[in-house]
């Protein structure tokens, strides 16, 4: 597969969140307030409907688009049609993102996302070689990465706020420390897939340093894992059915095996489990003895049914 650079496919801009991680009713609240009223993230009274400082109101409305969850329209956002499936009051799949099935959903549409709004989160996740990084490597490597891509290398400053939101957005950060308030705020957290880092003799910063905790990605339920495996392939194999190997979908940058930190163990497994017993879906060996996952019927379509699998009594998603 050709290799591109690595923030290929991402909006050429950093810290757009500014600084805030998505929390706890952040989605719900824009999706709500968006069906009655797709002006009312720009209205003045935008803070009175959500609930928030005004310095929150743009967050909300950066995180609901990154998600793939709104788009924009005209002077307004409007819900896309996978956020009334998963968050409509009356008949959305998990409206309050009680399950942490939603949680991984929502992290793979957000790093997935085409274009992605996220840069420094895909290159974290889909590109970053190593498990063990203090910040200011991280820094480092985003500027090479921007730079790589054609980008004009932002500044330390704005990559330093921008990793801080990542980090904050996913490390549960040091227990001795850190306060409920802190827990309850960031939903993502509970997902562990950073923490941080040993400190670095004889520095006691402990937030100075992130681990990336691979194969955290095992806990994420399977079906969210072969929905991923899926919206992948076609991806790179087309929309017809077909197949795709097994050690792509664990070690391409943008897979599920690297995006999910589930890894080839973990994704292998989650594929022969659902595999087994779905129609649509085989693993199969090629000529050479590679694993690979074969789909029988156009891989959206499998994926929308997986994924309506997960969320039992739920409607089928839109595959638009």
């Amino acid at each position: 597969m050709r290799t591109l650079p690595p923030l290929t496919d991402c909006i050429p801009a950093f810290g757009r969140h500014r600084g805030y991680p998505p929390r706890y009713g952040w989605l719900s609240k824009v999706h709500s307030a968006l069906l009655q009223d797709p002006a009312c993230m720009s209205q003045p009274d935008a803070p009175v409907v959500l609930g928030v400082g005004r310095s929150m109101v743009f967050a909300m409305g950066f995180w609901s688009q990154a998600f793939g969850l709104a788009r924009r329209d005209g002077n307004g956002l409007v819900p896309a049609p996978r956020a009334h499936w998963l968050l409509d009051d009356a008949r959305g799949a998990d409206p309050f993102l009680e399950l942490d099935a939603s949680l991984w959903l929502l992290h793979w549409w957000l790093l997935s996302a085409s274009p992605c709004l996220v840069p420094s989160w895909r290159y974290l996740f889909g590109h970053a070689a190593l498990s063990h990084y203090s910040r200011a490597e991280l820094q480092g490597h985003l500027a090479d990465a921007a730079e790589s891509t054609g980008w004009k290398a932002p500044s330390a400053s704005v990559l330093a706020a921008d990793l801080g939101c990542l980090i904050s957005m996913y490390a549960p950060g040091d227990q001795a420390s850190a306060t409920i308030e802190e827990g309850l705020a960031n939903p993502f957290r509970t997902l562990h897939l950073l923490e941080p880092g040993p400190p670095a003799s004889p520095a006691p910063d402990r937030s100075h340093r992130v681990v990336i905790r691979r194969g955290a990605g095992q806990c994420c339920p399977v079906l969210i894992q072969a929905y991923a495996s899926l919206d992948f392939a076609a991806r790179i194999a087309g929309p017809t059915p077909g197949s795709v190997s097994l050690s792509a979908l664990a070690s391409e940058p943008l897979g599920p095996g690297r995006l999910l930190l589930t890894g080839i163990t973990g994704l292998r497994r989650a594929l022969h489990q659902v595999a087994a017993s779905h129609p649509g879906l085989a693993i199969v060996e090629s000529a050479d003895g590679e694993e690979l996952l074969s789909y029988s019927d156009r891989p959206s379509r499998l994926a929308a049914e997986l994924l309506t699998g997960a969320y039992p009594g739920c409607k089928p998603i839109s595959t638009r």
